[in-house]
């Protein structure tokens, strides 16, 4: 069922966002002025798992990337840019 939804939180089954590139994940890490130890514990990972994502060793879920730039402040939440929007 490629096009099913999750009816508890309506959302779309066939829905995919691609992993970060390392570069991004770096570069999003360096803008937040945060070490790899601290990167990775924004989002309860070892520090060894965040050189990976950075490597490229190993690809890192979009959703925790999106995660991590929410709670450092480099992106915002698509309903409060939403709100902000509509408040103008």
């Amino acid at each position: 069922m490629p096009h099913s939804l999750n009816r508890r939180n309506n959302i779309s089954a066939s829905t995919t966002a691609t992993p970060p590139e390392p570069d991004d994940i770096r570069a999003a890490r360096t803008a937040a002025g945060l070490t790899q130890t601290e990167a990775g514990g924004v989002v309860h990972a070892s520090l060894r798992t965040w050189q990976q994502w950075e490597a490229g060793d190993r690809k890192m879920h979009p959703g925790l990337f999106e995660l991590f730039k929410l709670k450092t402040g480099r992106e915002k939440c698509k309903q409060q840019a939403s709100d902000r929007n509509n408040q103008e």
